[in-house]
């Protein structure tokens, strides 16, 4: 950590020199002396960790002082050393933002010695804590959001979109599609980045603790409720609440979360104590949540309050060539986590994997790329390291709605996957032409590199 920086204000430089001289014992101290009130409001030399000030100076009271100090500063503890014990003055001066208060006596130094301690192990978390939040910035900037396919540049500026303001956002998008990385993407590039991020996963609750879960409970609200408990709301104050699986929230419980957000207050179970709230919203399901309106199973005025701004994350399958972006990543970043030398994916591999339809999106081509890794005994991953979800019937294929042409590329695909992209082969199999085949993959419509 650099020197703390200590201004000391106080007209007896015999005494400013006193405190300076016990403070510089420790080589961590940096320490500035100024005499009167005009010279430290004046001062450029940069900010003080620490100030302390003599409450009697002659050009300004000690309170106006404090209250331009901390005005300028407002996040630097200001501790007051006067020469009189005055319990009024120091409960005032203590109310309007003072640190501490010390009367001039022989334990004055020492006492002073055991605050500026205590503000240096502040000073040091508030280091750690700004390392952290530089590392977090890092991790879930939007240039680490893997893929440059025309579906994520959209995806990045609904994403850039979103932090700049408060607005609600609701992501959609298969399980497995990156949906809770997203909401991490917004909260962190906006405006609330050094507040909480608090994620919860609906569908992980059952339905009887959910209220407690989100809205806290007090003493004795039900059996086992041995103690007061914050909810997420307010752990999230200030924040962002992230509420994963929104659709899969009883319809009982969905009109108190409506009331939540539409009074921005919360009542914890138990309680009667309405509690404010600023939280920032941001849902995601796997659901079509217009539907589940339509099918009465969630209400339609919390669908439009939860709707905000609304972004589609594509299946992996959509993504193209994002597929190798991706697995070069998680193969690296496995393979340097786990301390194994560099690996490389073959072209046999790439074509297997670009071939294959993906039910579980990104996470599953997180575990697959890095089960691969363990399974290669040398730095080239084989399509033999590949283990792909066994797929014995072509519904597997066509496992959601679509077109016929999508249809047709996803059993194309899937054959092709299957024979290794042997396009002799599958023509043969499908009964169709190769030249068919060859056409999808210029149009992209099937990519086999």
């Amino acid at each position: 950590m650099s020197l703390l920086k200590v201004f000391v204000i106080e007209d007896d430089l015999f005494y400013a020199r006193y405190l300076k001289h016990h403070l510089l014992l420790n080589n961590d101290n940096d320490v500035e002396i100024f005499t009167n009130g005009k010279d430290v409001l004046q001062s450029n030399i940069g900010s003080p960790d620490l100030i302390t000030l003599d409450y009697s100076l002659p050009d300004i009271d000690g309170i106006s002082l404090m209250e331009k100090l901390l005005s300028r500063w407002d996040n630097v503890p200001l501790v007051v050393i006067s020469g009189q014990e005055n319990v009024s003055t120091a409960v005032e001066l203590l109310r309007k933002g003072a640190y501490d208060y010390l009367v001039k006596d022989d334990d004055t130094k020492d006492r002073l010695w055991s605050i500026v301690n205590r503000v240096r192990e502040n000073v040091g978390l508030k280091d750690q804590l700004k390392l952290l939040l530089n590392e977090v910035d890092s991790r879930y900037n939007f240039e680490n959001i893997i893929g440059s396919s025309p579906a994520m540049q959209r995806i990045f500026e609904l994403l850039k979109k979103a932090t700049k303001s408060n607005i609600t956002v609701s992501i959609s998008g298969e399980t497995g599609t990156g949906k809770e990385l997203a909401a991490k993407a917004i909260h962190y590039n906006s405006n609330r980045n050094n507040r909480p991020f608090i994620a919860v996963n609906l569908a992980a609750i059952p339905n009887e603790l959910i209220e407690s879960e989100l809205f806290g409970h007090e003493k004795g609200a039900f059996t086992g409720a041995v103690e007061a408990r914050n909810g997420k709301f307010e752990e999230a104050n200030k924040g962002t609440l992230f509420l994963d699986e929104i659709g899969e929230m009883d319809i009982s419980l969905q009109s108190k979360l409506l009331r939540a957000l539409q009074e921005r207050e919360i009542t914890r179970v138990g309680g009667n104590r309405l509690i404010p709230i600023d939280v920032r919203i941001i849902v995601a399901t796997h659901r079509n949540l217009a539907e589940e309106v339509k099918s009465g199973r969630f209400r339609e005025d919390l669908y439009y309050r939860l709707l905000g701004l609304p972004i589609e994350l594509p299946p992996l399958r959509e993504r193209g060539n994002d597929v190798l972006l991706l697995a070069n990543y998680f193969l690296d970043a496995f393979n340097k986590d786990n301390k194994i030398d560099r690996k490389t994916i073959s072209v046999d591999s790439r074509r297997k994997l670009l071939n294959y339809h993906w039910p579980g999106n990104v996470r599953e081509l997180r575990a697959i790329v890095e089960l691969a890794s363990v399974l290669s005994e040398d730095d080239v991953i084989t399509p033999e390291n590949i283990n792909l979800k066994p797929t014995s019937e072509i519904t597997d294929v066509v496992f959601e709605e679509g077109t016929l042409r999508d249809y047709n590329c996803r059993i194309i695909s899937f054959f092709l996957q299957k024979y290794n992209g042997n396009v002799v082969e599958v023509a043969k199999r499908l009964d169709i032409g190769k030249s068919t085949i060859y056409r999808m993959i210029k149009n992209n419509e099937i990519d086999v590199n």
